[in-house]
């Protein structure tokens, strides 16, 4: 599978090195490019345009803030996959929390604005060195489209997650809020960031 991930931080590009590793086709769709020629990234890096242009599958690794920004540089949606990966965060007065929440949830908000797209909540919900060693810890999938959940859910399972459906897109509701409860655990106890959520399935 082409995939283009739009951003190159600690998600993105450990992201982009597992895909690469199990055979996928990856580039980055980045802002300056050059900034990327010493090779430090899994794949070549491109504008947001040109790496989104071939690609099955984009996945967004940028904050949530620059999300509707990228996609409108990705160009023609219609059909593909667009991976969100991102959480609707921002500093409150009570400190780090959600901007969506209950009624909708970052995921839908952006799915309003791709139009055409197959947009599938994913790697949303733990840390980036889980992202490179995963371990069988768990991953909640879910979008509108049931292919396209299938073939994000497969590319998790691939490197590592145990990766679970949970149904429509609307079930981001939940994740994103999971994915703050992991960041809570991770700055407010001693697991820091050396833990992961696991399913423990009853005999």
């Amino acid at each position: 599978m082409k995939i283009a991930i739009i951003g190159a931080g600690n998600v993105g590009a450990t992201l982009g090195r597992r895909f690469i590793e199990v055979g996928h086709n990856v580039t980055f769709g980045v802002n300056k490019p050059a900034d990327y020629s010493d090779g430090r990234l899994a794949g070549p890096a491109m504008s947001v345009t040109d790496a989104a242009a071939d690609a099955d599958a984009i996945l967004l690794a940028v904050p949530y803030s620059a999300a509707n920004e990228v996609l409108s540089q990705c160009g023609d949606l219609e059909g593909k996959i667009v991976i969100d990966a991102t959480n609707p965060l921002a500093m409150t007065p009570n400190g780090l929390d959600l901007t969506v929440g209950f009624t909708s949830s970052g995921a839908e908000e952006l799915a309003a604005a791709a139009e055409g797209a197959r947009v599938v909540k994913c790697f949303n919900q733990t840390g980036f060195a889980n992202m490179a060693t995963p371990g069988g810890s768990m991953m909640f999938v879910c979008g509108d489209d049931a292919e396209a959940i299938e073939t994000v859910r497969k590319l998790a399972a691939d490197i590592g997650f145990d990766a679970i459906s949970i149904g429509g897109l609307a079930k981001a509701r939940l994740l994103e809020p999971l994915a703050m409860l992991w960041i809570h655990l991770s700055a407010t106890t001693d697991l820091k960031r050396e833990f992961a959520f696991k399913i423990v399935r009853a005999a």
